[in-house]
């Protein structure tokens, strides 16, 4: 377990650095039908979220916390909700690093940035992790749980702050 850890420690301090060394540009991505691209973060962020919980109600189903055995169709929709809300913050990610580049500005951008950093190393460890038969069970549902949590506080420090103080903006 030292290595795949290691590794996605690794990746989170090379995107910090990345972050910090970066100057932000001020614009990365336009993406058609939103009128900026904090709302394009925002609302892909958001969509995330939402397959993150279909993340966490389907890993609850597989590991029995919910009653009931969970199928092949349980298993599929959690790796391809997965799939799909991390494909959902690349864009999210890119932004963040091209455009904007480290900011301490205030303590909620700070955490957003500290946060966005371990989620992509956690992930990274989870992925790396989640291929050893040798592993203790309680490393999915630990790492998995990691993963959840940093995107769900991404979410209240992108999405819930961006749309609370901008409205339900496009």
């Amino acid at each position: 377990m030292v290595v795949p850890v290691g590794v996605g420690i690794g990746v989170s301090v090379a995107i910090g650095v990345y972050a910090r060394l970066h100057e932000g540009t001020g614009t990365a991505i336009n993406l058609a039908g939103f009128s900026s691209g904090l709302a394009a973060k925002s609302w892909l962020t958001a969509a995330a979220f939402v397959f993150a919980v279909i993340q966490l109600y389907s890993a609850m189903r597989m590991y029995g916390r919910l009653g009931g055995a969970a199928g092949p169709r349980t298993a599929s929709a959690h790796r391809w909700s997965g799939r799909i809300a991390v494909l959902l913050t690349i864009p999210v990610a890119v932004h963040c690093l091209y455009a904007l580049g480290y900011s301490d500005a205030s303590v909620r951008v700070l955490a957003h940035s500290l946060l966005g950093c371990f989620f992509y190393g956690a992930f990274v460890a989870k992925m790396l992790l989640l291929g050893r038969r040798d592993a203790p069970r309680w490393v999915m549902p630990v790492f998995g749980g990691l993963v959840f949590t940093a995107l769900t506080a991404l979410f209240l420090t992108s999405s819930v702050w961006f749309l609370s103080t901008h409205g339900l903006t496009f």
